[in-house]
């Protein structure tokens, strides 16, 4: 889609967004002409709106001449205008200050990052504190046959504890064609952590195995479901009373269904956890309609807290969709980078 663009429309497309998270109001054609660095007419902007329009990249909210940007809008701006600047001095000196008080427990570690995240970004701030992996190995992981057909698959861990299953295959398989999925999955998986194993590793397994995928189903559907179980987590929110600052919610039952979705903690977990753009080691999550109709409004920037090489946390941004990403991301980045240093040098 930005290849589609000359280098003129990108900067009107830019000066809109910018103007558009600035006054939550829609920018009209004689607001753009009014940017003298443009150095654009007023005919010229007219009709370089109209064309962004037809490309989706702008909407009409009303019947007034303002637009807004849309979700693609957003996504250009966030890949490929949005600078990754550094966060101001002052700025990185109030985090550092507060943080050095709260390094005693991870807990409040994660309480303060979130007053400080609600309170720079005038948004709402949620963590997840995952209960931190006792690194329990894996030692095996055995298929063994009872005939043709069905198998069990034995999960031996370092603390002598033994996970099973008996499976059915929807095809036969014999003993040699077990042994080596058996040595192929041992060999990628012995030794690690079995908290930490996730869905990458077992798309790796699969595709070094590929060929038995279609009579393994039985087999990675037990093996995900023992292994990327859920842990225990803590959900925390902070600055909720700040989505009514924003003229998105100012509608009263708008703003009463959010503060009841975000009661619900699973499906914001869930939200966290979706892939949006990469900045780095922040990820960016901007609204559309699979997120239901209070969601698709808002945006959510995360990024995760590592102890050891494990992820034991995760904070986040709630905001509109206007939201400023800029300063948001400067701020996540700089507070990500001080969070894991204290959790690795305490």
């Amino acid at each position: 889609m930005r290849n589609d663009l000359t280098e003129r429309k990108l900067r009107i497309l830019e000066f809109i967004i910018r103007e558009y998270i600035q006054t939550a109001e829609p920018v009209g054609s004689r607001t753009v002409s009014k940017n003298k660095s443009l150095n654009v007419s007023a005919a010229t902007i007219r009709n370089d709106m109209s064309d962004l329009e037809e490309l989706g990249l702008l909407l009409q909210p009303h019947t007034s001449a303002g637009r807004i940007p849309s979700e693609k809008a957003y996504e250009i701006y966030v890949e490929s205008m949005m600078n990754q600047g550094e966060l101001r001095e002052a700025d990185r000196e109030f985090i550092r200050a507060q943080l050095s008080q709260n390094i005693d427990k991870i807990g409040n570690l994660l309480q303060r990052s979130l007053d400080l995240i609600s309170s720079l970004t005038d948004y709402i701030s949620v963590g997840v504190l995952q209960e931190v992996c006792k690194k329990r190995l894996i030692k095996n992981i055995s298929l063994v046959p009872i005939d043709n057909r069905r198998v069990v698959v034995v999960t031996v861990l370092d603390s002598g504890e033994v996970l099973s299953e008996n499976l059915l295959l929807p095809q036969n398989l014999d003993n040699n064609t077990l042994h080596l999925i058996s040595q192929t999955i041992n060999e990628t998986m012995s030794g690690r952590c079995y908290e930490e194993v996730g869905e990458d590793l077992l798309r790796y397994i699969k595709a070094k195995i590929s060929e038995y995928s279609t009579s393994l189903e039985g087999i990675f559907d037990f093996l995900e479901q023992q292994l990327l179980q859920e842990q225990p987590f803590h959900l925390l929110f902070n600055g909720m009373t700040n989505i009514f600052n924003h003229p998105e919610f100012y509608d009263i039952d708008k703003a009463k269904s959010f503060l009841t979705m975000i009661d619900e903690e699973t499906p914001i977990r869930n939200l966290m956890n979706e892939k949006g753009i990469r900045k780095g080691d922040i990820n960016i999550i901007i609204g559309d309609e699979s997120m239901g109709s209070i969601m698709k409004d808002c945006s959510i920037i995360t990024a995760d807290y590592i102890k050891d090489g494990l992820t034991i946390g995760k904070v986040g941004i709630i905001g509109p969709k206007r939201m400023d990403y800029q300063r948001a991301y400067n701020i996540m980045s700089y507070l990500q980078s001080e969070i894991n240093r204290l959790l690795n040098d305490s």
